[in-house]
Protein backbone atom coordinates (compact mmCIF):
# COMPACT_ATOMS: atom_id res chain seq x y z
CA UNK A 1 0.00 0.00 0.00
CA UNK A 2 1.59 3.16 -1.18
CA UNK A 3 2.19 5.93 1.67
CA UNK A 4 0.44 8.83 -0.65
CA UNK A 5 -1.13 9.82 2.65
CA UNK A 6 1.44 10.13 5.60
CA UNK A 7 3.37 12.86 3.89
CA UNK A 8 5.14 14.48 0.76
CA UNK A 9 7.88 13.12 -1.03
CA UNK A 10 11.29 12.50 1.18
CA UNK A 11 12.96 15.86 0.12
CA UNK A 12 15.09 18.45 1.67
CA UNK A 13 13.97 19.85 4.99
CA UNK A 14 10.30 20.18 3.41
CA UNK A 15 9.69 16.31 4.54
CA UNK A 16 9.68 17.57 8.08
CA UNK A 17 6.26 20.04 8.23
CA UNK A 18 4.73 20.88 11.72
CA UNK A 19 2.64 19.09 13.25
CA UNK A 20 -0.48 20.92 12.77
CA UNK A 21 0.63 21.37 8.99
CA UNK A 22 0.99 17.41 9.19
CA UNK A 23 -2.51 16.33 11.03
CA UNK A 24 -4.21 19.29 8.36
CA UNK A 25 -3.12 17.04 5.55
CA UNK A 26 -3.81 13.79 6.77
CA UNK A 27 -6.88 14.76 6.98
CA UNK A 28 -7.30 16.06 4.14
CA UNK A 29 -6.33 12.96 2.50
CA UNK A 30 -8.81 11.09 5.24
CA UNK A 31 -11.31 12.89 3.25
CA UNK A 32 -10.43 12.60 -0.14
CA UNK A 33 -10.12 8.85 0.21
CA UNK A 34 -13.65 9.11 1.83
CA UNK A 35 -15.49 11.12 -1.25
CA UNK A 36 -13.71 8.50 -3.80
CA UNK A 37 -14.66 5.59 -1.47
CA UNK A 38 -18.34 6.60 -1.42
CA UNK A 39 -18.46 7.33 -5.15
CA UNK A 40 -17.20 4.07 -5.80
CA UNK A 41 -19.64 2.19 -3.19
CA UNK A 42 -22.49 4.22 -4.54
CA UNK A 43 -22.05 4.06 -8.19
CA UNK A 44 -21.16 0.42 -8.43
CA UNK A 45 -24.19 -0.70 -6.43
CA UNK A 46 -26.60 1.38 -7.99
CA UNK A 47 -25.40 0.08 -11.40
CA UNK A 48 -25.28 -3.14 -10.96
CA UNK A 49 -29.21 -3.06 -9.50
CA UNK A 50 -29.98 -0.83 -12.59
CA UNK A 51 -28.19 -3.54 -14.83
CA UNK A 52 -30.29 -6.25 -13.81
CA UNK A 53 -33.31 -4.05 -13.71
CA UNK A 54 -32.67 -3.87 -17.16
CA UNK A 55 -32.90 -7.48 -17.58
CA UNK A 56 -35.98 -8.00 -15.32
CA UNK A 57 -37.93 -5.21 -17.22
CA UNK A 58 -37.46 -7.05 -20.74
CA UNK A 59 -34.34 -5.55 -22.15
CA UNK A 60 -32.51 -8.49 -23.63
CA UNK A 61 -29.54 -6.65 -25.62
CA UNK A 62 -25.87 -8.25 -23.89
CA UNK A 63 -24.25 -5.42 -26.07
CA UNK A 64 -25.88 -2.81 -24.83
CA UNK A 65 -25.68 -3.35 -21.71
CA UNK A 66 -21.90 -3.98 -22.47
CA UNK A 67 -21.72 -0.57 -24.06
CA UNK A 68 -23.33 1.19 -20.81
CA UNK A 69 -20.26 0.01 -18.61
CA UNK A 70 -17.85 2.67 -21.01
CA UNK A 71 -20.22 4.95 -22.81
CA UNK A 72 -20.62 7.39 -20.26
CA UNK A 73 -16.71 8.20 -20.38
CA UNK A 74 -16.92 11.77 -21.72
CA UNK A 75 -17.80 12.82 -18.10
CA UNK A 76 -14.44 12.04 -17.13
CA UNK A 77 -13.13 15.22 -19.41
CA UNK A 78 -14.73 17.32 -16.63
CA UNK A 79 -12.26 16.37 -13.87
CA UNK A 80 -9.40 16.25 -16.20
CA UNK A 81 -10.12 19.79 -17.46
CA UNK A 82 -10.12 21.09 -13.94
CA UNK A 83 -7.18 19.18 -13.10
CA UNK A 84 -5.45 20.50 -16.20
CA UNK A 85 -6.27 24.05 -14.79
CA UNK A 86 -5.41 23.62 -11.14
CA UNK A 87 -1.87 21.75 -11.58
CA UNK A 88 0.69 21.84 -13.52
CA UNK A 89 1.58 17.92 -13.01
CA UNK A 90 2.72 15.99 -15.97
CA UNK A 91 4.72 13.20 -16.99
CA UNK A 92 8.39 14.02 -16.93
CA UNK A 93 9.56 12.28 -19.80
CA UNK A 94 7.79 12.24 -23.30
CA UNK A 95 5.66 9.53 -23.78
CA UNK A 96 5.83 6.68 -26.44
CA UNK A 97 3.36 7.49 -28.48
CA UNK A 98 2.89 4.09 -30.84
CA UNK A 99 3.58 1.83 -27.49
CA UNK A 100 1.10 3.79 -25.26
CA UNK A 101 -1.63 3.98 -28.20
CA UNK A 102 -0.84 -0.31 -28.41
CA UNK A 103 -1.16 -0.51 -24.40
CA UNK A 104 -4.71 1.43 -24.54
CA UNK A 105 -5.92 -0.52 -27.43
CA UNK A 106 -5.31 -4.12 -25.67
CA UNK A 107 -6.13 -2.43 -22.49
CA UNK A 108 -9.28 -1.03 -24.00
CA UNK A 109 -10.34 -4.45 -25.43
CA UNK A 110 -10.05 -6.32 -22.55
CA UNK A 111 -12.68 -3.93 -20.94
CA UNK A 112 -14.86 -4.23 -23.81
CA UNK A 113 -14.33 -8.39 -23.21
CA UNK A 114 -14.69 -8.09 -19.43
CA UNK A 115 -17.85 -5.92 -19.42
CA UNK A 116 -19.38 -8.79 -22.01
CA UNK A 117 -18.53 -11.51 -19.39
CA UNK A 118 -20.29 -8.93 -16.62
CA UNK A 119 -23.14 -8.24 -18.64
CA UNK A 120 -23.90 -12.49 -19.59
CA UNK A 121 -23.40 -12.81 -15.55
CA UNK A 122 -26.03 -10.23 -14.64
CA UNK A 123 -28.41 -12.04 -17.41
CA UNK A 124 -28.25 -15.55 -15.80
CA UNK A 125 -27.65 -14.71 -12.07
CA UNK A 126 -29.39 -12.50 -9.60
CA UNK A 127 -27.77 -9.73 -8.04
CA UNK A 128 -27.06 -11.49 -4.70
CA UNK A 129 -25.22 -14.50 -6.58
CA UNK A 130 -23.25 -12.05 -9.04
CA UNK A 131 -22.06 -9.56 -6.61
CA UNK A 132 -20.84 -12.76 -4.56
CA UNK A 133 -19.26 -14.55 -7.36
CA UNK A 134 -17.47 -10.86 -8.51
CA UNK A 135 -16.09 -10.50 -5.21
CA UNK A 136 -13.55 -13.23 -6.26
CA UNK A 137 -11.91 -9.98 -8.12
CA UNK A 138 -9.94 -9.17 -4.86
CA UNK A 139 -8.48 -12.22 -4.49
CA UNK A 140 -7.19 -12.77 -8.51
CA UNK A 141 -5.75 -9.07 -7.62
CA UNK A 142 -3.65 -10.25 -4.48
CA UNK A 143 -2.40 -12.76 -7.36
CA UNK A 144 -1.95 -10.21 -10.52
CA UNK A 145 -0.57 -7.84 -7.98
CA UNK A 146 2.11 -10.23 -6.88
CA UNK A 147 3.56 -11.39 -9.95
CA UNK A 148 2.87 -8.51 -12.06
CA UNK A 149 3.48 -5.30 -9.77
CA UNK A 150 5.51 -7.10 -7.10
CA UNK A 151 3.32 -6.71 -4.09
CA UNK A 152 4.10 -8.45 -1.36
CA UNK A 153 2.28 -11.94 -0.61
CA UNK A 154 1.53 -12.11 3.23
CA UNK A 155 -0.41 -14.66 5.37
CA UNK A 156 -2.98 -12.69 5.70
CA UNK A 157 -3.06 -12.01 2.17
CA UNK A 158 -3.25 -15.83 1.44
CA UNK A 159 -6.00 -16.26 3.82
CA UNK A 160 -8.02 -13.69 1.83
CA UNK A 161 -7.35 -15.30 -1.18
CA UNK A 162 -8.31 -18.71 -0.42
CA UNK A 163 -11.50 -17.63 1.86
CA UNK A 164 -12.43 -15.83 -1.36
CA UNK A 165 -12.02 -18.64 -3.40
CA UNK A 166 -14.11 -21.00 -1.30
CA UNK A 167 -16.71 -18.48 -1.05
CA UNK A 168 -17.33 -18.35 -4.50
CA UNK A 169 -16.71 -21.93 -4.65
CA UNK A 170 -20.26 -21.92 -2.33
CA UNK A 171 -22.06 -20.22 -4.97
CA UNK A 172 -21.08 -22.52 -7.62
CA UNK A 173 -22.17 -25.58 -6.21
CA UNK A 174 -25.41 -23.70 -5.45
CA UNK A 175 -28.17 -25.68 -7.17
CA UNK A 176 -29.61 -22.99 -10.23
CA UNK A 177 -33.45 -23.66 -8.95
CA UNK A 178 -32.30 -21.81 -5.21
CA UNK A 179 -31.10 -19.03 -7.54
CA UNK A 180 -34.04 -15.95 -7.96
CA UNK A 181 -33.09 -15.73 -11.36
CA UNK A 182 -35.01 -18.14 -12.77
CA UNK A 183 -32.44 -19.31 -14.99
CA UNK A 184 -31.81 -23.18 -16.40
CA UNK A 185 -28.93 -24.89 -14.57
CA UNK A 186 -26.55 -24.53 -17.88
CA UNK A 187 -27.46 -21.71 -18.32
CA UNK A 188 -26.84 -20.72 -14.55
CA UNK A 189 -23.19 -22.56 -14.99
CA UNK A 190 -22.51 -19.79 -17.41
CA UNK A 191 -23.55 -17.18 -15.69
CA UNK A 192 -21.45 -18.06 -12.73
CA UNK A 193 -18.19 -19.04 -15.28
CA UNK A 194 -18.54 -15.72 -16.91
CA UNK A 195 -18.85 -13.25 -14.10
CA UNK A 196 -15.50 -15.64 -12.62
CA UNK A 197 -13.60 -14.71 -15.76
CA UNK A 198 -14.95 -11.13 -15.64
CA UNK A 199 -13.40 -10.96 -12.29
CA UNK A 200 -10.18 -12.27 -13.37
CA UNK A 201 -9.71 -9.98 -16.34
CA UNK A 202 -10.90 -7.23 -14.32
CA UNK A 203 -8.06 -7.92 -11.93
CA UNK A 204 -5.90 -8.21 -14.52
CA UNK A 205 -6.87 -5.30 -16.36
CA UNK A 206 -6.15 -2.96 -12.86
CA UNK A 207 -2.10 -4.82 -12.21
CA UNK A 208 -1.71 -4.14 -16.03
CA UNK A 209 -2.72 -0.41 -15.82
CA UNK A 210 -0.38 0.02 -12.94
CA UNK A 211 2.19 -2.00 -14.41
CA UNK A 212 1.79 0.99 -17.39
CA UNK A 213 1.97 3.34 -14.87
CA UNK A 214 5.20 2.40 -13.63
CA UNK A 215 7.85 1.64 -16.53
CA UNK A 216 5.68 3.63 -19.33
CA UNK A 217 3.91 6.45 -18.18
CA UNK A 218 5.90 6.60 -14.96
CA UNK A 219 3.60 9.21 -13.39
CA UNK A 220 1.02 9.53 -10.84
CA UNK A 221 -0.31 12.69 -12.14
CA UNK A 222 -4.27 12.79 -11.62
CA UNK A 223 -4.22 14.27 -15.78
CA UNK A 224 -1.96 10.80 -16.17
CA UNK A 225 -4.43 8.06 -14.61
CA UNK A 226 -7.89 10.13 -16.14
CA UNK A 227 -6.07 9.97 -19.39
CA UNK A 228 -5.49 5.94 -19.21
CA UNK A 229 -9.06 5.58 -18.16
CA UNK A 230 -10.75 7.88 -21.07
CA UNK A 231 -8.52 6.62 -24.00
CA UNK A 232 -9.00 2.95 -22.70
CA UNK A 233 -13.41 3.59 -22.44
CA UNK A 234 -12.74 4.98 -25.96
CA UNK A 235 -11.73 2.07 -27.23
CA UNK A 236 -13.72 -0.14 -24.96
CA UNK A 237 -17.17 1.62 -26.25
CA UNK A 238 -15.51 1.43 -30.04
CA UNK A 239 -15.51 -2.61 -29.21
CA UNK A 240 -18.96 -2.63 -27.69
CA UNK A 241 -19.87 -0.79 -30.63
CA UNK A 242 -18.88 -3.11 -33.52
CA UNK A 243 -19.92 -6.24 -31.28
CA UNK A 244 -23.42 -4.45 -31.29
CA UNK A 245 -23.49 -4.48 -35.34
CA UNK A 246 -21.73 -7.61 -35.75
CA UNK A 247 -24.19 -9.72 -34.01
CA UNK A 248 -26.75 -8.30 -35.21
CA UNK A 249 -28.38 -7.10 -32.11
CA UNK A 250 -28.52 -3.33 -33.01
CA UNK A 251 -31.59 -4.72 -35.15
CA UNK A 252 -33.56 -5.77 -32.52
CA UNK A 253 -32.86 -2.31 -30.24
CA UNK A 254 -36.34 -0.99 -31.62
CA UNK A 255 -38.38 -3.91 -30.27
CA UNK A 256 -36.32 -4.44 -27.31
CA UNK A 257 -37.42 -0.35 -26.06
CA UNK A 258 -40.83 -1.51 -27.08
CA UNK A 259 -40.80 -4.35 -24.98
CA UNK A 260 -39.76 -2.79 -22.01
CA UNK A 261 -42.30 -3.22 -19.37
CA UNK A 262 -41.84 0.24 -17.63
CA UNK A 263 -41.91 1.61 -21.09
CA UNK A 264 -39.82 4.04 -23.63
CA UNK A 265 -38.33 7.09 -21.42
CA UNK A 266 -37.77 4.22 -17.93
CA UNK A 267 -35.47 2.53 -21.36
CA UNK A 268 -33.35 5.18 -21.90
CA UNK A 269 -33.26 6.37 -18.86
CA UNK A 270 -32.04 3.26 -17.13
CA UNK A 271 -29.45 3.08 -19.61
CA UNK A 272 -28.07 6.18 -19.16
CA UNK A 273 -28.17 5.92 -15.59
CA UNK A 274 -26.29 2.69 -15.62
CA UNK A 275 -23.92 4.08 -18.04
CA UNK A 276 -23.81 7.68 -15.56
CA UNK A 277 -23.09 5.26 -12.44
CA UNK A 278 -20.38 3.06 -13.97
CA UNK A 279 -18.57 6.29 -14.69
CA UNK A 280 -18.99 7.66 -10.92
CA UNK A 281 -17.76 4.29 -9.99
CA UNK A 282 -14.88 5.02 -12.43
CA UNK A 283 -14.04 8.42 -11.24
CA UNK A 284 -13.63 7.29 -7.39
CA UNK A 285 -11.75 4.29 -8.23
CA UNK A 286 -9.49 6.96 -10.39
CA UNK A 287 -9.37 8.82 -6.92
CA UNK A 288 -8.18 5.94 -5.05
CA UNK A 289 -5.35 4.69 -7.71
CA UNK A 290 -4.06 8.38 -7.36
CA UNK A 291 -4.44 8.35 -3.93
CA UNK A 292 -3.10 5.21 -2.61
CA UNK A 293 -2.79 2.80 -5.13
CA UNK A 294 -4.51 0.67 -7.78
CA UNK A 295 -4.92 -2.71 -5.32
CA UNK A 296 -6.59 -0.64 -2.67
CA UNK A 297 -9.19 1.27 -5.38
CA UNK A 298 -9.83 -3.03 -5.75
CA UNK A 299 -10.79 -3.57 -2.10
CA UNK A 300 -12.79 -1.12 -2.01
CA UNK A 301 -14.41 -1.54 -5.07
CA UNK A 302 -15.25 -5.64 -3.47
CA UNK A 303 -16.82 -3.71 -0.32
CA UNK A 304 -19.69 -3.01 -2.75
CA UNK A 305 -20.74 -6.91 -1.96
CA UNK A 306 -23.08 -7.03 0.73
CA UNK A 307 -24.46 -3.82 -0.31
CA UNK A 308 -26.02 -4.95 -3.72
CA UNK A 309 -27.54 -7.96 -2.45
CA UNK A 310 -29.36 -5.92 0.58
CA UNK A 311 -31.01 -3.83 -2.12
CA UNK A 312 -31.41 -6.66 -4.09
CA UNK A 313 -34.17 -8.48 -1.31
CA UNK A 314 -35.62 -5.68 -1.00
CA UNK A 315 -36.39 -4.27 -5.12
CA UNK A 316 -35.82 -7.94 -6.91
CA UNK A 317 -37.37 -10.28 -3.92
CA UNK A 318 -34.14 -11.77 -4.42
CA UNK A 319 -33.59 -15.31 -2.28
CA UNK A 320 -31.25 -15.21 0.67
CA UNK A 321 -30.54 -19.17 1.28
CA UNK A 322 -28.45 -20.51 3.96
CA UNK A 323 -25.60 -20.81 1.41
CA UNK A 324 -25.13 -16.92 0.19
CA UNK A 325 -25.19 -16.12 3.81
CA UNK A 326 -22.42 -18.60 4.38
CA UNK A 327 -20.70 -17.47 1.02
CA UNK A 328 -21.41 -13.32 2.40
CA UNK A 329 -19.84 -14.29 5.57
CA UNK A 330 -16.98 -15.76 4.26
CA UNK A 331 -16.61 -13.37 1.63
CA UNK A 332 -16.62 -10.61 4.38
CA UNK A 333 -13.97 -12.76 6.38
CA UNK A 334 -11.71 -12.29 3.52
CA UNK A 335 -11.91 -8.57 2.98
CA UNK A 336 -11.59 -8.27 7.01
CA UNK A 337 -8.12 -10.45 6.24
CA UNK A 338 -7.35 -7.75 3.53
CA UNK A 339 -8.03 -4.60 4.98
CA UNK A 340 -6.22 -6.18 8.50
CA UNK A 341 -3.32 -6.16 6.48
CA UNK A 342 -3.28 -2.30 4.90
CA UNK A 343 -3.40 -1.92 8.36
CA UNK A 344 -0.46 -3.30 9.43
CA UNK A 345 0.86 -1.77 6.40
CA UNK A 346 0.01 1.61 7.55
CA UNK A 347 1.33 1.01 11.04
CA UNK A 348 4.63 0.27 9.80
CA UNK A 349 4.95 2.86 7.34
CA UNK A 350 4.02 5.27 9.54
CA UNK A 351 6.66 4.09 12.55
CA UNK A 352 9.10 4.20 9.82
CA UNK A 353 8.98 8.00 8.63
CA UNK A 354 8.24 8.66 12.22
CA UNK A 355 11.70 7.33 13.02
CA UNK A 356 12.91 8.94 10.02
CA UNK A 357 11.33 12.07 11.12
CA UNK A 358 13.01 12.16 14.80
CA UNK A 359 16.58 10.94 13.39
CA UNK A 360 16.23 14.41 11.10
CA UNK A 361 15.14 16.62 14.05
CA UNK A 362 18.41 15.36 16.15
CA UNK A 363 20.71 15.77 13.49
CA UNK A 364 19.15 19.19 13.85
CA UNK A 365 19.81 20.28 16.66
CA UNK A 366 23.51 18.99 16.72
Amino acid sequence: MDAYYLTEPLEGTDFLPKSTQTMARNLQWWFKVSVHTILVLAGQSVATLLGRFYYDQGGKSKWLQTLTFSAGFPILYLPLLITTHSSSSSTSHPLPLVKITVIYIILGLMATGDSLMYSYGLLYLSVSTYSLVSATQLGFNAVFSYFINSERFTHLTFNSVIILTFSAAIIAFQPASDDSSETSGGKYMLGFILTLAASATYSLNLSLMELTFDKIIKCRALSAVLNMQIYTALVSTVGAIIGLFASGEWRELKKDMEGFNQGRLSYVMTLVWTSICWQVTNVGLVGLIFEVSSLFSNVISSLAVPIAPVFAVILFHDTINGIKVMSLLMALWGFVSYFYQHYLDYKKEKTALLGVRESMQLNGRV
